[in-house]
């Protein structure tokens, strides 16, 4: 493991030079990694597990249409590589349990039932095993429990393997039946293109994951926007003007910059006058915003929150009811005028900035 130091404090990583993808290939070159369902993240882990040549099948119960023929499409062989859920697990010795939080509670019968000693049991996220006792997953205990969480999307985990840059997992090892759990849990971490690992537990994971989505990464970040987009037009601002000014230089210039080097970069790399109200306000900010995160890490930690998503997400027109809910934000004026902006965005720049290629002039686009 490297020893790497987090603002002050030593924390311990595993990156590809500690365990290679020969490493990786050598430890599961006798496993059968069976990815139990083709959503979210199903897709981007099975493919990149797939093109870094690992065995690999996939479980799908055929049932839903849209996702079977999505995993065909790319091309999984139904009855060579894609099954129905029962099947793969039979076939598989490491289960990759990717359905969504609320579905592993429904399949998990059936994956218990055809789970063998010695498995791996392997999970993207801490929710169903951190709260057990309200979803009812509890592993036997003759199969290894592991977990490789990467810290994106099921779209950005495979766009970062394509581009070669990797995406940050964390990993943990809940149950060790088989004293290899660990090397089996990292070389399916770095199989599906992790650039480094770093270590947690189930619990820390799924505490700071529900907290980060509800907080800063979506919710908050999607209040605040609302907030001061309502606030601009209700002053005469332009529904353009309101929008490029709270969403699109963020997303298209000021979040790279701090992506690239920290918030102070992009602070220095700002007007004086933004420095100046940016450094003012945001005591402000943090002050209104932290009895929120007070409460919300607690609903987090007490289950309050696991209770919401299994109790919404578990019924059965629940998927009829999200896309109500997302029509609502869709269809909202800041995003159709986002639609619209976004439109407007010279098409050949955008795909100048995106290859890092020279741009107009010859300079660099970036």
């Amino acid at each position: 493991m490297a020893i790497i130091n987090f603002g002050g404090t030593r924390e311990k990583v595993i990156t590809r030079k500690e365990f290679p993808m020969a490493k990786a290939r050598q430890v599961l070159k006798n496993e059968t990694i069976a990815v139990i369902g083709y959503g979210v993240q199903g897709p981007a882990q099975s493919l990149n597990l797939r093109d870094n040549g690992f065995k690999v099948i996939i479980g799908q119960a055929s049932a839903f249409k849209r996702d079977w023929d999505r995993a065909v499409r790319d091309g999984w062989v139904p009855g060579k590589t894609l099954f129905e859920i029962d099947e793969a697990v039979r076939r598989g010795t490491i289960i990759q349990m990717l359905v969504s939080d609320a579905a592993q509670r429904k399949i998990w019968p059936l994956v218990k039932k055809n789970l063998k000693p010695g498995d791996a049991l392997y999970f993207s996220h801490g929710f169903s095993i951190a709260y057990r006792k309200q979803t009812k997953v509890i592993p036997p205990g003759n199969v290894d429990v592991i977990m490789v969480a990467p810290k994106g999307s099921g779209t950005s985990v495979r766009r970062n393997f394509l581009t070669g840059a990797g995406i940050n997992s964390s990993f943990a090892v809940e149950q060790d039946a088989t004293r290899r759990a660990q090397e089996r849990c990292l070389a399916v971490g770095i199989g599906i293109g992790s650039g480094y690992l770093f270590p947690t537990t189930f619990q820390h994971e799924v505490y700071s994951d529900l907290t980060g989505e509800r907080g800063v990464l979506m919710g908050a970040l999607a209040g605040i926007m609302d907030a001061q987009y309502s606030v601009l037009r209700s002053h005469g601002h332009t529904p353009s003007e309101a929008f490029n000014e709270t969403v699109e230089e963020l997303t298209q210039s000021l979040i790279r910059l701090v992506d690239e080097n920290g918030m102070d970069w992009m602070y220095a790399n700002c007007s004086a006058t933004a420095q100046r109200g940016a450094l003012d306000w945001k005591p402000r900010f943090r002050n209104a915003v932290l009895p929120v995160f007070k409460d919300l890490y607690q609903r987090v930690k007490s289950g309050k929150e696991c209770a919401r998503v299994l109790s919404a997400c578990g019924k059965p027109d629940y998927q009829k009811q999200l896309t109500k809910e997302l029509a609502v934000i869709g269809n909202s004026e800041m995003w159709q005028t986002g639609k619209a902006v976004r439109a407007l965005r010279p098409k050949e720049a955008a795909r100048l900035i995106a290859k890092g290629t020279k741009g107009i002039g010859g300079r660099a686009a970036n």
